[in-house]
């Protein structure tokens, strides 16, 4: 099992209004434990690293670690510390009457008491954001982003001759991808060429993927429920081929508006149904999706960091919509295009994380994955996390149309997310991007900007979005910014029933040289 001794995470949060900050991350570890999300000899964020996270003195980490020592679940050794490796391989559970999953007791450890909710409608210190475009909140005309780059997709504005600043959508800055780790890693790949793998992939990058998911978005999951797949549109087919298979008709889809175009041509091509659904603050609201005989199949969603508008969906949102897919026998599918790249507020679960008996459901939630925004688009590779009913029909398919992904490839990864490359790699990434929000939001300040502009929070990935008055504001910005030389791409058609007067916003990505959004 692989171990990462550096820059590692784990998704604790605070809540300010819920007593001692030292007690929220005691019971918070304990709950991680008992659920299965971290195991013993797992490393835990030094207490400078998560105090700078969460916001909170050093101090008060280290008081609840020194508990956690003290209790026999921490241990520390050459500067580091860890889950107690003599800690029982699989922790006993024990479940209350709601089928909530209680941390064991420990000898001389005090008795837990009540976990604390997963998350709260706050995130940390992260500003209100304001009222969405697009939502049932009217507002100011959004007008500027810089929008989350993706796998390779061809933005939804006409093509373009390259501008001496293209901030385009798109590419991410992948120059310090080819490092040491990432050579070694492709010469050991290319010195053993294996003949292949089966439908499901490599078991070895598999494997690597299930701790990946469990370590950083809190999903435990087997190495047999992922599909290695050649990016998020290719596991997105292979699902809706499925189902439409199983219902023998075209499927209702339901989107995102406004949402990522690309992503949402996939059913479109397929011939399927797709329905828009509004957003509000908080995201896609289940209140919204249509009934009858437009109640949707599937619901494709980006709860974790919403294309283009950026916000977070809260938890209490998040379980909502898990009910409400048991009550309507439907799918929930979650992007998770950019969860690595957080920089503000504490991480929010994945969907996957979630869907359990706790949230009265249970495999209603398919997680689709990518490594061409932390690696490279060029790379071609991601991954799709299945419940066990539709597992067995995606690899039936995939056995008949074949394997995309080369063994080669599934091996390089493999070794560079063992090795502990990847983890290191994003922590890297995320230092930078930092950096680079960090310097836009600076530029961005609100005394620097006309009166009516407002820039929206900025808590991760890669993109900012900036707030006009008008849509004939956004043109003039648009014009202006071309004299300049800077290539951007306007984000009006973001919404799947075309530009509309009151939803103009344009979208840029940052550049190796740190010009762009954080």
């Amino acid at each position: 099992m692989p171990r990462y001794p550096a820059d590692a995470e784990i998704p604790v949060r605070v809540d300010r209004a819920a007593g001692p900050i030292p007690g929220q991350i005691v019971e918070q570890v304990r709950h991680l434990l008992a659920a299965g999300a971290l195991h013993p000899g797992d490393p835990i964020p030094s207490t400078r690293g998560l105090a700078e996270r969460l916001g909170v003195s050093r101090g008060t980490v280290t008081t609840a670690y020194d508990q956690l020592a003290g209790e026999g679940y921490l241990v520390s050794d050459r500067g580091s510390t860890r889950i107690n490796p003599d800690l029982p391989p699989s922790i006993a559970r024990s479940a209350p009457a709601d089928g909530s999953p209680t941390p064991p007791a420990r000898p001389g450890a005090r008795r837990p008491g009540p976990t604390p909710p997963a998350a709260t409608g706050t995130r940390g210190r992260a500003p209100t954001p304001p009222a969405r475009p697009g939502s049932c909140h009217p507002g100011p005309t959004p007008a500027a982003t810089s929008a989350p780059t993706r796998a390779a997709t061809p933005s939804p504005a006409p093509a373009r001759p390259v501008a001496p600043v293209d901030l385009r959508p798109g590419t991410p800055d992948i120059s310090s991808v080819a490092n040491t780790a990432w050579r070694a890693a492709w010469r050991s790949a290319a010195a053993h060429p294996g003949l292949g793998y089966g439908p499901e992939g490599s078991a070895e990058l598999r494997r690597e993927l299930a701790e990946y998911l469990r370590l950083l978005r809190s999903v435990v999951a087997s190495p047999e429920d992922l599909v290695v797949t050649a990016g998020a549109r290719d596991g997105l087919r292979l699902l809706l081929t499925v189902l439409s298979r199983r219902h023998v008709r075209p499927l209702t889809v339901a989107v995102e508006d406004p949402g990522y175009p690309s992503l949402h041509r996939v059913p479109q091509a397929l011939g399927h149904a797709v329905v828009p659904v509004p957003l509000d603050a908080q995201g896609l609201d289940p209140a919204g999706l249509p009934s009858g005989e437009r109640r949707p199949d599937v619901v494709l969603l980006t709860p974790s960091h919403q294309y283009p508008l950026g916000t977070s969906m809260p938890v209490a949102r998040r379980l909502e919509l898990i009910r409400w897919a048991e009550e309507q026998d439907a799918l929930l599918v979650e992007d998770d295009y950019d969860s690595e790249l957080r920089y503000v507020g504490d991480p929010l679960p994945a969907l996957a994380a979630l869907d359990s008996r706790e949230a009265g459901a249970g495999g209603r939630v398919v997680t689709l994955g990518s490594f061409a925004k932390t690696l490279t688009p060029g790379l071609g590779l991601g991954f799709v996390l299945l419940p066990p009913r539709i597992r067995e029909e995606v690899l039936a398919l995939r056995r008949d149309a074949g394997a995309p992904v080369s063994a080669v490839v599934q091996d390089a990864v493999a070794h560079y997310m063992r090795s502990g490359g990847f983890r290191r790699h994003t922590a890297r990434m995320r230092r930078d991007y930092r950096r680079r929000r960090d310097m836009l939001a600076r530029i961005l300040d609100a005394g620097h900007l006309p009166s009516g502009v407002e820039v929206l929070p900025m808590d991760g990935g890669l993109h900012a979005v900036l707030r006009v008055p008008g849509p004939e504001d956004e043109a003039r910005v648009l014009a202006a910014l071309e004299r300049a030389g800077i290539a951007v791409a306007a984000l009006g058609e973001y919404w799947s029933r075309g530009r509309r007067a009151a939803e103009g916003i344009e979208a840029v990505r940052p550049t190796a040289g740190g010009a762009g959004a954080g």
